[in-house]
């Protein structure tokens, strides 16, 4: 099926070339690997490079690069899963993840550890897509 029969609804709320970003991927790692999960994990894998997750949707970047530990996997290792950061950059310094705590309004964020601000911010995220589906 094509990708943008499929487009997730954070992506949907998305710029268009964050969709494109993902729709292009998807299409490919369909041909690569048949339609299915890793279509769709291969397609995040990419878009996450460029985009991070705020919120319900996904926003650019200040710079490209893997956003967490299993990101910066490759190969086999890359292949046997592993916890992620669910799209929210997890490799950016602890002033932006501040910054992305502020936008979502993230009580208590001043005192947070990096990690600490990781977790809150996917919390939060999680707890913004489930209202906009809703």
């Amino acid at each position: 099926m094509p990708a943008k029969e499929e487009l997730p609804s954070t992506l949907q709320r998305s710029t268009k070339k964050a969709q494109r970003t993902w729709s292009k991927a998807h299409d490919n790692a369909v041909d690569e690997y048949g339609e299915g999960e890793r279509a769709h994990r291969t397609a995040f894998a990419a878009l996450k490079h460029s985009y991070e997750k705020v919120g319900d949707h996904w926003e650019a970047k200040g710079e490209k690069g893997p956003s967490d530990k299993q990101a910066e996997k490759t190969g086999a290792a890359a292949r046997k899963g592993g916890t992620t950061a669910e799209g929210v950059d997890a490799n950016a310094s602890k002033k932006h993840l501040m910054e992305v705590a502020r936008k979502l309004d993230i009580s208590g964020r001043s005192t947070m550890r990096k990690d600490e601000l990781v977790e809150a911010i996917k919390k939060e995220n999680r707890k913004e897509t489930r209202k906009s589906r809703s």
